[in-house]
């Protein structure tokens, strides 16, 4: 099950971040076809929101094809977002791991971490395609 977080000070409204969790989960491989995410009710005491935030994530969610509400039950979920890649995830989130202390030791932060690896990003797969070159 994922656990819900919101950061007030962001700007992105606590539904998208809510939407943006979800589907980090199912790239991960945390979330599965079949799971029940959080009831409103359950969210809404783990992070003070109001449940109509939570009820607008969910829809869109829905809207995309990756939950369904089951009246009575819940909402589960329903898509994936797991690529077969994901399946090295330990060993690729080790060696991000060990590059992110090495830069910290270098006395890079994570606002600087987050602007190299989105440069990088832009130049491996294109700032405006999203496709690797």
């Amino acid at each position: 099950m994922v656990e819900f977080h919101i950061n007030r000070r962001s700007g992105i409204p606590a539904y998208v971040q809510l939407v943006l969790q979800v589907k980090q989960a199912l790239r991960l491989g945390d979330l599965a076809p079949g799971d029940r995410l959080p009831t409103a009710k359950e969210v809404v005491a783990a992070v003070t929101i109001n449940p109509n935030t939570v009820l607008k994530a969910y829809r869109e969610l829905e809207n995309e094809g990756l939950v369904e509400a089951r009246p009575g039950l819940g909402t589960f979920v329903t898509g994936s977002l797991l690529k077969p890649g994901m399946e090295a995830r330990q060993a690729l989130q080790a060696e991000v791991a060990t590059w992110v202390r090495e830069a910290a030791a270098a006395g890079l932060d994570r606002a600087d971490l987050e602007a190299l690896v989105a440069a990088t990003l832009d130049i491996e797969f294109g700032e405006d395609t999203g496709e690797f070159r």
